[in-house]
């Protein structure tokens, strides 16, 4: 018998049950852990103050709070950047022209070309504190973390599918209406993904960005990035485990507390019927479910942003003639082609004055050489890897039990940052004297093949039920299969996934091409270990040639190769 039918109603509403107090510790711990990490980031710092950071294990727990504020901090401003520039680009044609390019250019820019930009500022707009460091740390997590969210969000936003589309055009949703309650929704799943993918990459550059380098001084930041890099640098293997451990309970506690959640809640918003019969779960959502407090936190939450929606009602109806679509004018578009042409042509000038007056021509050629070699190895690492992780991403996409069994897997592998591989790739290259050009390329794509896999897996389980119950019906077998029905559902997020990874091993290439052990380096010619040899030399002028050419690699291999895939996958998208 329940005891609590013989009370009033407003005490049984009003009362906490046994699942709120269970709770309630680990909100507590998690409101103490952040209050005394933010304390620790703005604490007082100057230029040249020591910044103890010790090897010793019991102090990860202390580095695995920093790092992961860190990381939770860019995550959310990658998130709000996300939104903005998603919406920018899909909704406005004259902003899609210089965004999508924009991006393209920012994604081949390694965090050692934006710390070396961003740091000095950062330090300037908090003198005597820590926090400017930790912006500049902050900011380097999120350039590895944005670009692949704002391109997944932009791809999900462009290929909504059209019956829904025109649900919202019979309902007069406003343009604010349509992407809070169809796109938003429509794209949640693919963005969870990517989420968990961009907190990977995170990880794999965490080293980078927690080890800062300003005034000729180095500033490694407490966090288990920069304990990696003491490790390397005093060859403590022991450390490097511990250190792997440590990340290990980290990824688990954003897949337990964080992700899985995410993922289980955002269930509910897959197009219709393109779920799979065995939904993912969490005992963490369970649990919130369950208490009396979050059950009322969330009805608050959603009954406050019904009544914003409001706001952003059309003015008119449809049968007004306000509500005709308005297009750009040929004169206006003509305009603005004309002021982004010129843009170009004054950049170009620029770029042909520095190339003249900084480095010369016969370095420019070498380095545009470089560049080849390494846009060789992005090309054929990236086909290796389709060929691997694609029909394993459809594998675990179409089978949810297995896709929440191995999702804490694939982050971890996602987040294993190369520079723990080092150990290994310096002592067997040196021992067994093999070729570096071609024994250190694996470690390009280590950290980025993971883009395919997890968008592989987002497009394999939105693939519609009524697509696979027709390929059942048809009898599909064989490649036939894979040819008319699997490949086409996934090649939109394999192309999303394909453009997020070749951006990545460029980056990579960076950590990959110049490894160190100790007072040991092993190099392979290319791009990447040009751009680490003039950063670790100071040559400013030669670093910035090698972004710029990273830059341009980058840009006519999405144009030429990734575009136009890209506006093929769009095609298909609508089954």
């Amino acid at each position: 018998m329940n005891r609590r039918e013989f009370f009033p109603r407003q005490v049984v509403d009003a009362g906490a049950n046994r699942w709120d107090w269970a709770l309630l510790p680990l909100v507590l711990a998690t409101l103490v852990l952040l209050a005394y990490g933010a304390a620790q980031m703005a604490r007082p710092f100057e230029l040249g103050d020591p910044l103890p950071l010790s090897l010793d294990p019991s102090r990860l727990p202390y580095y695995l709070l920093r790092t992961n504020l860190r990381m939770l901090a860019a995550m959310v401003m990658a998130l709000i950047f996300s939104g903005a520039f998603a919406v920018l680009a899909a909704k406005v044609r004259a902003a899609e022209k210089v965004l999508v390019p924009m991006l393209d250019i920012l994604q081949s820019i390694p965090i050692l070309g934006f710390l070396s930009i961003t740091v000095t500022g950062f330090i300037a707009l908090f003198p005597g504190n820590l926090l400017g460091v930790e912006c500049a740390a902050i900011f380097a997590i999120f350039t590895s973390q944005a670009w692949n969210m704002a391109f997944s969000l932009y791809q999900s936003l462009r290929t909504v599918p059209a019956e829904l589309q025109e649900a919202a055009q019979v309902f007069q949703l406003s343009g604010g209406q349509r992407f809070w309650r169809l796109e938003l929704p429509y794209a949640m799943p693919a963005l969870l993904w990517n989420m968990m993918m961009s907190m990977s990459g995170g990880w794999f550059f965490v080293v980078a960005s927690e080890a800062i380098s300003v005034s000729n001084q180095s500033i490694k930041l407490p966090g288990v990035g920069s304990y990696i890099a003491l490790a390397i640098e005093s060859k403590d293997l022991p450390a490097i485990g511990w250190a792997i451990l440590c990340m290990l309970i980290g990824i688990l506690l954003y897949d337990q507390l964080v992700f899985r959640p995410l993922v289980a809640w955002a269930d509910k918003f897959r197009f219709e019927d393109s779920g799979g019969e065995t939904a993912p779960d969490s005992w963490m959502l369970n649990w919130l479910r369950r208490t009396q407090m979050t059950r009322r936190l969330g009805g608050w939450f959603v009954e406050q942003l019904e009544r914003s929606l409001v706001w952003f009602r059309r003015p008119h109806d449809g049968t007004s003639i306000r509500a005709r679509q308005r297009h750009a004018g040929p004169p206006w578009q003509r305009l603005w082609d004309a002021v982004l042409a010129a843009a170009v042509m004054f950049a170009l000038w620029q770029l042909v004055a520095f190339v003249h007056s900084e480095v010369g021509w016969a370095e420019a050629g070498h380095v545009f050489l470089l560049g080849g070699i390494t846009l060789l190895r992005v090309m054929v690492l990236i086909a290796l890897a389709a060929l691997v992780w694609v029909p394993v991403g459809i594998w675990i996409g179409l089978n949810p039990r297995w896709s929440g069994r191995l999702q804490a897997v694939a982050q971890f592998l996602a987040a294993f940052p190369a520079n723990l591989l080092f150990p290994v790739a310096v002592l067997a290259i040196v021992h067994w004297k093999l070729n570096a050009d071609l024994w250190l390329s694996p470690l390009m794509i280590f950290g980025t093949q993971w883009y395919l896999l997890f968008n592989v897996i987002a497009g394999a389980s939105n693939i519609p039920a009524e697509l696979r119950h027709a390929a059942g019906n048809l009898g599909l077998s064989g490649w036939l299969k894979w040819r008319r029905y699997l490949l086409p559902a996934v090649f939109p997020s394999f192309v999303t996934g394909a453009i997020t990874a070749s951006g990545g091993s460029w980056n990579a290439s960076i950590v990959a091409e110049y490894v160190t052990w100790g007072d040991t380096t092993v190099q392979a010619h290319g791009l990447g270990a040009y751009i680490a040899q003039m950063t670790a030399l100071g040559d400013f002028p030669r670093i910035a040639l090698g972004i710029g050419v990273m830059c341009i690699f980058v840009m006519g291999l999405n144009h030429f190769v990734w575009r136009r895939l890209y506006r093929l996958a769009e095609d298909r998208m609508h089954f």
